[in-house]
């Protein structure tokens, strides 16, 4: 067997590239404190590395959705707690204005105070987030949703709700449709309302209305009809008589499992409908409550038309009260789900995490030591080709 003098220095600096390449290796892996650098290294574990970091990398950006949703929907919170603060001081005007010691200056000027009041509320109603979204437009975030003009106001938004992503096929909402809020609001009890005919003659005034007996209840109109001061008749929407009593000038009159309030004096032919709750916005109703205000008052059929029309409102006040409750309560409760929910995935994270350092984080005690043993055998491969390289055949033949 031949071996020529160029084969020799070949094998040795190839000797010394491979112990140079697995050094490399070794030295990169210590530097990035990573075991696998290339799917080569392991093809499974690159696999399932790259399915956790994948899976990592989602549950991190649920937890920023949580983290803007839960900022967006404080924010909502606030306004809500705003228009509640709002509504609870236009009650407390409209009591006010109703109290039978009140001017009509007096009044006028409490009516000034609601129309500011009322202008707020579409201040609260246009609230904006950090990102200068509207809370309350549904989908339509860019779009002012209440505008308002001499003939009221109207919602510009639409129904929708926004959601973002929390939890893998989890979404929650991060907003409420202003319509829903300020908008569809019941009007009288939230199950029926009580409205004076335009043209009664008496001081009759209706007061507190309730549902006795809600199975009773037929959801249909009627008509509380007074054939004389004393006397009282309910027809229903085909003028049939479903009740009859007498009227001593402050009693109830019940039927169908509701009861209607009356104080003061009615006359002949004055009549008061009942009627399933319809919806009213907010706005309006603020609106009515200052123009009543405003409406002097010259005599007692003028302020028991106040009286009337103050009644209504403060009932319709009480249901838009109760709206604002309602829908902060939902978002309170969106709120605490999307803290338990940042606690399951921090939680998630933590374990995905662990499972990712232990498939590709590096053994550095095991790696420093093969590092060291590389560094040797390279040591001894360059020391190898230096006492190799000057040898050759023609230098003996020489001597």
């Amino acid at each position: 067997m031949r071996i020529s003098t160029t084969w020799m220095q070949q094998q040795a600096v190839n000797s010394m590239l491979d112990r140079q390449v697995d050094l490399a290796a070794t030295q990169q892996q210590v530097a990035t404190g990573k075991r696998i650098l290339a799917p080569s290294d392991d093809p499974a574990g690159s696999a399932r590395a790259l399915d956790l970091a994948h899976f990592d990398a989602t549950n991190t950006q649920y937890t920023r959705n949580i983290d803007a949703a839960s900022g967006r929907l404080a924010m909502e919170e606030q306004a809500l707690a705003a228009a509640g603060d709002v509504l609870q001081r236009v009650r407390d005007l409209a009591i006010q204005g109703n109290n039978a010691t009140q001017t009509n200056e007096t009044r006028h000027d409490i009516a000034l105070e609601l129309r500011q009041r009322l202008d707020q509320m579409v201040q609260i109603a246009n609230s904006r987030d950090a990102n200068g979204e509207y809370l309350f437009a549904g989908n339509a975030t860019r779009t002012q949703p209440f505008v308002q003009s001499p003939a009221g106001v109207a919602y510009a938004g639409d129904q929708g709700q926004r959601r973002v992503a929390t939890a893998p096929g989890e979404t929650t909402a991060t907003g409420d449709p202003g319509s829903d809020v300020f908008q569809l609001v019941p009007t009288g009890n939230g199950t029926f309302a009580v409205a004076a005919a335009a043209g009664n003659a008496g001081t009759a005034v209706v007061g507190a209305t309730q549902v006795s007996d809600i199975s009773a209840w037929d959801g249909g109109t009627y008509s509380i009809q007074f054939t004389a001061p004393d006397t009282w008749q309910v027809l229903d929407g085909g003028g049939a008589t479903v009740a009859s009593g007498s009227y001593a000038g402050n009693g109830t009159i019940a039927f169908k499992g509701v009861q209607v309030a009356i104080s003061g004096t009615p006359a002949a032919g004055d009549s008061f409908q009942v009627a399933p709750s319809a919806t009213r916005d907010v706005f309006a109703t603020l609106r009515d409550l200052a123009d009543a205000l405003d409406t002097p008052v010259a005599n007692d059929h003028d302020r028991a038309a106040l009286n009337e029309r103050v009644n209504r409102a403060l009932e319709n006040l009480d249901q838009a009260s109760g709206r604002a409750v309602e829908v902060r309560a939902r978002v309170g409760a969106r709120m605490n789900a999307l803290d338990q929910q940042k606690t399951v995935n921090a939680g998630v994270g933590v374990q995905v995490k662990a499972t990712l350092s232990g498939i590709q984080d590096l053994d550095y005690a095991s790696a420093v030591s093969k590092l060291n043993l590389q560094l040797l055998g390279l040591q001894a491969s360059q020391q190898a080709f230096v006492k190799v390289q000057g040898l050759s055949l023609f230098d003996y033949l020489r001597n």
